[in-house]
């Protein structure tokens, strides 16, 4: 099945949420509710091409054969810190997916990654990943977190974004076009310190309490 790439939604439900995302009188615990809600209905979408296998069950009315998943395992890996708010929002979709974590931090003078935590399961090679971030802003700490995945074997990914800039969606494509990538929404730029605009601020800051 081929797929437009990346998706950016329309939907007017995730469009409602990022708004109030965005608002800055939005307190924290809020924060971090509509971003699992909203990874949530992303993650309804991104993984509609899950394949499916039928078994025989035995409903209280009759025995009959019905769809479960089948094939791909899940894991899902999301980017420190602020993919963590994304991370229960997928899990509640698909509860037996393992979860792995890529710490980055942005260097504030070159804006480039810098890792320092990479843990991910054994068998990633053999999994479909969704990759968790809530901001694709420069497009580096998205690239690099796909390279340290690749790196493990593993050809199947797919990356989801509330928010993301055109740089950093035109970076990681050029970058790994062989990815899948998911936006909530696509602003208009970066300002001249890497923030998005208009944006929401920094997620993690706002999921954590931390500004």
């Amino acid at each position: 099945m081929l797929h437009e790439n990346p998706i950016i939604f329309n939907h007017p439900l995730i469009s409602h949420k990022i708004t109030l995302l965005r608002d800055v009188n939005t307190g924290n615990m809020q924060f971090r509710e509509l971003v699992e809600e909203i990874a949530t209905l992303m993650g309804y979408e991104a993984l509609r091409d899950l394949p499916t296998e039928l078994i025989a069950i035995e409903t209280p009315i009759t025995k009959t054969m019905a769809p479960v998943i089948s094939g791909k395992k899940l894991a899902i890996v999301p980017i420190l810190r602020a993919g963590l708010g994304m991370v229960n929002g997928i899990h509640a979709l698909v509860p037996t997916a393992k979860v792995g974590h890529i710490g980055l931090y942005r260097d504030h003078e070159t804006l480039e990654p810098h890792e320092y935590y990479c843990k991910l399961p054994e068998d990633i090679d053999q999994r479909l990943v969704i990759l968790l971030d809530p901001m694709l802003a420069t497009g580096g700490s998205a690239c690099a977190a796909v390279d340290f995945i690749k790196q493990r074997g593993c050809k199947h990914i797919k990356f989801m974004s509330i928010i993301a800039a055109p740089v950093g969606i035109k970076r990681l494509m050029e970058a790994h076009p062989d990815i899948q990538l998911y936006c909530g929404c696509l602003d208009e730029k970066l300002n001249e310190n890497g923030y998005i605009v208009p944006g929401l601020g920094d997620a993690g800051d706002r999921i954590f309490g931390t500004m």
